[in-house]
């Protein structure tokens, strides 16, 4: 292999890893089921839970990831902001803070149908 050769496939190796390594897990926008909470313990990214804050948990985007929660019921959005790991709940997609289901009016019923897209 001539030396041209080995660096066009390096540089090609280097960067399809690099565009696999910074994508984030689930890049496509979800629907599906929410729910609430408001506890008071550490993170997965190692903060401490803001029942007060406009957070939530995902299984697998990235910690900081902001993302756009809106309740299919009544059309209301919110921003949040991922750090925390979950849920663990079966059939649900996202848990946000008490203060993001206010926002949403979801605190009531405890859950919601919510459709979410990623901002940045």
């Amino acid at each position: 292999m001539n030396m041209f050769r080995r660096s066009a496939f390096a540089a090609a190796t280097i960067a399809a890893f690099t565009m696999i390594s910074t994508a984030p897990a689930s890049a496509a926008p979800g629907c599906g089921h929410a729910s609430w909470y408001a506890l008071t313990s550490k993170t997965a990214s190692g903060e401490r839970m803001n029942p007060a804050k406009l957070t939530a948990a995902h299984r697998s985007l990235p910690f900081g990831t902001k993302v756009k929660v809106t309740n299919k019921r009544n059309g209301k959005s919110v921003v949040v902001r991922i750090n925390d790991r979950g849920p663990f709940i079966k059939g649900r997609i996202i848990d946000v803070s008490k203060a993001a289901a206010q926002n949403i009016g979801m605190v009531r019923s405890g859950t919601a149908q919510v459709c979410y897209q990623i901002i940045s």
